[in-house]
């Protein structure tokens, strides 16, 4: 069964816009198409697919400088309503195939997990492939998050309450940084939220064969991304499959997939191994959506409800109230 009509033809169109061609691996046709992609979503006419900044939150551009010298960009979201308080934060690492893509692109989401949650939200511009491939992406994404943690008076939040999300590759991401948390002695992390995330680099799934032509991400991109981001690593390498980790004592994980996703079936098999060794897991699957909803809520109405999913969980994970903290807003 194919994907809705109306993601099909809106997607087609949205590629004709970002000139997209064959799936190539020259690095400065990636960046490029990067660039275009994200010269696009500035637009004001794009909100309508990549859906509204959420008005209970306020955003702020900034950055880390990280042990190594390295200095990363961030994008800090808000409760309007923070006032003096000291909240929970969640370290957010968005998607693209670790070759695209960056923290703007997330704005209705994070925005939206601020406000509804009542917890600061802070995205990570980590470094991408091909000029920076595995694992580069996830030495970022760890040394951001402990950055977070290590600077939480200044960022006015609760480094007991900590979480990590991502979508796709940036659930990748999220998932790994919650393995080097435990193996590396901290930070403690609460709660990982993983968005249709690739777990998976080597063995292939039923979704990957059966949504090998879906919207957004097609099974070539799927091997384009994990080449280009690999460039010759072993993908055997837990750092870039979690699925092969030892996963117990990891934090407890809210997954969510797509129906019509190839990477749907990696979701459910990382919930399962989560399972098996003890952890906590809310595994949710979304009829007709595809992959990407959490950047196109203006094409994949079910987006709405995953949002609603990932606020709920993240205010139980915090024994916090999203619903009384948005009456009080």
């Amino acid at each position: 069964m194919p994907a809705p009509n109306r993601v099909t033809y809106a997607w087609r169109l949205i590629a004709m816009l970002e000139r997209s061609g064959p799936a190539a691996t020259d690095p400065t046709v990636l960046r490029a198409e990067s660039n275009r992609r994200r010269r696009l979503s500035r637009l004001p006419i794009a909100q309508f697919v990549t859906g509204r900044f959420d008005r209970r939150a306020v955003a702020e551009d900034s950055f880390a400088d990280l042990a190594d010298g390295t200095t990363l960009s961030l994008r800090i979201y808000r409760p309007r309503s923070q006032g003096d308080r000291t909240l929970p934060v969640v370290v957010n690492f968005h998607g693209g195939g670790w070759v695209s893509g960056d923290p703007r692109q997330s704005d209705w989401w994070c925005s939206s997990v601020a406000a509804g949650a009542g917890v600061v939200v802070v995205s990570v511009d980590y470094r991408l492939a091909p000029e920076y491939p595995f694992p580069t992406a996830v030495e970022d994404s760890y040394a951001a998050t402990c950055w977070v943690v290590e600077r939480a008076d200044a960022l006015a939040v609760d480094a007991s309450r900590v979480a990590v999300m991502g979508d796709s590759a940036g659930g990748n991401l999220a998932a790994v940084v919650s393995l080097l948390a435990r193996d590396r002695g901290g930070p403690k992390i609460g709660l990982q939220v993983l968005i249709y995330p690739a777990v998976e680099m080597i063995d292939e799934f039923p979704s990957k064969a059966e949504n090998a032509e879906a919207p957004v991400l097609r099974a070539v991109d799927m091997d384009r991304h994990r080449d280009v981001y690999l460039n010759g690593a072993d993908g055997s390498d837990p750092l870039a499959s979690p699925l092969r980790a030892e996963h117990a004592g990891l934090p407890p994980a809210l997954i969510q997939t797509a129906q019509y996703d190839p990477l749907r079936d990696q979701g459910a098999a990382y919930a399962d191994a989560l399972r098996s060794a003890g952890v906590d897991v809310r595994l949710t699957n979304y009829a007709d959506a595809v992959h990407g909803y959490a950047s196109i809520p203006g094409l994949v109405p079910q987006a709405s409800q995953a949002l609603a999913d990932a606020v709920e969980e993240i205010g139980r994970a915090f024994a916090a109230d999203p619903a009384s903290d948005a009456a009080e807003r």
